[in-house]
Formats: C-alpha cells, sequence, structure tokens
C-alpha cells in the first residue's frame, strides 16, 4: 500500500501503478450518489477512465434515503479567506470572484460499491442501501 497526494493520481493511474481507490463519504444519497470532499469527484473521473474500480467505504451514518440523488446534497461553501489569505497576508487580488465548496458530488455510476459495517452494496444501490440500513 502507498500513499500519494490527490493530484498524483492521474499520473500514477496512467503508469498502472494504481489498483483500486477506496475514499469515504460524507453523505450518501438513495440512489448511490455521494458526497465527499472536494476533489473525489475528479479522482472519481480519472479512475472510471483508467479502469479502476472506485470504492466508497463509509458507516451506514452517512447514508441519507430522505434524499432521491446527490442533487439535493447540501454543499458547504468554505470562507473566501481560505483561497484569498495565507494567514493575514492577502494572495489574490482585491475583488476578485472566489468559490470554496468543502465537498463535491460523485454519480453513482462512477462507483463500483459501497462498503459499509453491514455489507457491500453494488448495482442497484437504492434498493441495496435500504436494506443495509434496515438490517440495525
Amino acid at each position: 500500500m502507498t500513499l500519494i497526494c490527490d493530484n498524483m493520481a492521474g499520473y500514477l493511474m496512467s503508469k498502472g501503478e494504481i489498483d483500486c481507490v477506496i475514499v469515504g463519504a460524507d453523505r450518501i444519497a438513495a440512489n448511490g450518489d455521494v458526497a465527499n470532499k472536494i476533489g473525489t469527484y475528479t479522482v472519481a473521473v480519472l479512475a472510471r477512465e483508467h479502469n479502476i474500480p472506485f470504492y466508497v467505504a463509509a458507516p451506514i451514518s452517512t447514508i441519507d434515503l430522505s434524499l432521491s440523488d446527490g442533487a439535493q446534497i447540501p454543499i458547504e461553501e468554505r470562507d473566501v479567506r481560505e483561497i484569498t489569505h495565507l494567514k493575514d497576508i492577502q494572495l489574490a487580488p482585491e475583488g476578485i470572484s472566489v468559490r470554496n465548496p468543502a465537498f463535491d458530488v460523485t454519480p453513482h455510476r462512477l462507483v463500483t460499491a459501497i462498503i459499509t459495517e453491514r455489507g457491500v452494496v453494488q448495482g442497484d444501490y437504492r434498493s441495496g442501501l435500504a436494506e443495509v440500513v434496515g438490517n440495525g
């Protein structure tokens, strides 16, 4: 097992050096769409491009069956100063428009399987997630 930074993923995938991707989740919608830290969607797209399995490992507490899909997951926008400043030093031009989403949503079609403490869900996420949540 080797730990890398996320911006290295595409290069290493293209070299055949990555066997699978495993990420966490902050929220999982009923259809299997997954919200996680920003950049997760990009890694999922890279994995699909390189035919690498993309797994989500998360506790059932992240599954929210009241949300039919990822479009309903609220995405937090963080303070713009996280991007425009380093401590008290301004790095970006005054008045520039800034977006700073903390999460992104990976569509279920890019997810190979969702791994929970109550089992692995693959394929039909809607019924599979309902089953693992109901097994409590």
